[in-house]
């Protein structure tokens, strides 16, 4: 039987919440999460504890912040003009919008409160600074295909992108 090791795809059940028992994310019933071990699809602390696991282990697994989403860097908190957003927009407090990074990449942006023609926003992702509490089943374990080492990601059945 496989175990968990780096180039392995894992099917697992998990739940997270934030150590109070109330979920904020989880798999859909009998719809694991598929990823490549080792690939860094799932948080860095997840991931290594989850090493060595094989198909059937249930656990629950703690990860700090600073192995899951990072510290809350208060440098990522910023304040922007309005005109910063899509014209048109109603922007309010708690919404997310995706910005163009840098690297033309998005970006993730969070409006904490709107001041009149400025905008706060937090650039940091919405769990930083949190302990993620995981309640987790490990459903499978298999060798990745050549084919998922050299796309970088899980294949269905079939070979067909998930």
């Amino acid at each position: 039987m496989a175990k968990i090791a780096k180039d392995h795809v894992v099917a697992l059940d998990y739940k997270l919440h934030l150590g109070d028992g109330k979920i904020i994310d989880q798999s859909e019933e009998g719809e694991p999460l598929l990823y490549l071990h080792g690939g860094g699809q799932i948080v860095p602390g997840l991931e290594r504890q989850l090493e060595g696991l094989d198909a059937g282990h249930s656990g629950q697994f703690v990860v700090s912040p600073k192995e899951g989403y990072g510290e809350h860097d208060p440098r990522g908190v910023q304040v922007v003009p309005i005109s910063s957003f899509p014209p048109g927009a109603e922007v309010k407090a708690g919404m997310e919008f995706l910005a163009e990074g840098p690297d033309g990449g998005a970006i993730p942006v969070n409006v904490k409160e709107v001041k009149g023609d400025r905008v706060v926003i937090d650039l940091n992702h919405p769990l930083a600074g949190k302990t993620l509490h995981f309640d987790i089943t490990v459903r499978a374990v298999r060798k990745a295909t050549a084919e998922e080492l050299e796309h970088g990601h899980v294949h269905g059945e079939g070979g067909e992108h998930p």
